[in-house]
């Protein structure tokens, strides 16, 4: 009989944290806002949190992560826009990151892609990301910053 090899568990990194920034809605996204009495400018910010979770192997140059991201846009006009995106992606060893998944706002449902860098200093980590989402009513371009401690 032969034996079988159990990989290593995955070691999981926990780098959840506040997330800001701000989103450029196309004029049609705005519009579709609008029909939901819902009246805002073209930008907007955001603010809220992600979870994370980093799953690698101490061998490996890429983790694979998972997030999950809920923002309150429009804050600043007196509106509450919320957004729930759900994303697998990549970060390299460097911080070099993309991911894509579902989102979900008011406006309607889409994909997201994002791609970024996360900047470490210690024990701060700093991810600095750009998410294009483009829908039937047009696209949003959105700029997110923000921190979590490892």
């Amino acid at each position: 009989m032969l034996a079988q090899t159990v990989p290593l568990p995955a070691r999981t990194i926990e780098l959840s944290g506040p997330r800001f920034g701000l989103t450029v809605l196309d004029e049609g996204v705005v519009q579709r806002l609008r029909d939901k009495d819902i009246d805002v400018h073209r930008a907007i910010s955001q603010f809220g949190w992600q979870f994370e979770k980093q799953f690698f192997h101490s061998r490996s140059q890429v983790a694979a992560v998972t997030e999950l991201i809920g923002l309150l846009g429009g804050l600043d006009q007196g509106a509450v826009i919320p957004s729930l995106s759900l994303m697998v992606g990549l970060r390299s060893r460097g911080g070099a990151e993309f991911g894509v998944g579902p989102n979900i706002t008011p406006a309607g449902t889409a994909l997201v892609l994002a791609a970024g860098h996360t900047f470490r200093a210690g024990v701060i980590n700093v991810p600095v990301n750009l998410a294009v989402v483009p829908s039937g009513g047009g696209i949003r371009v959105t700029v997110l910053t923000g921190f979590s401690l490892r």
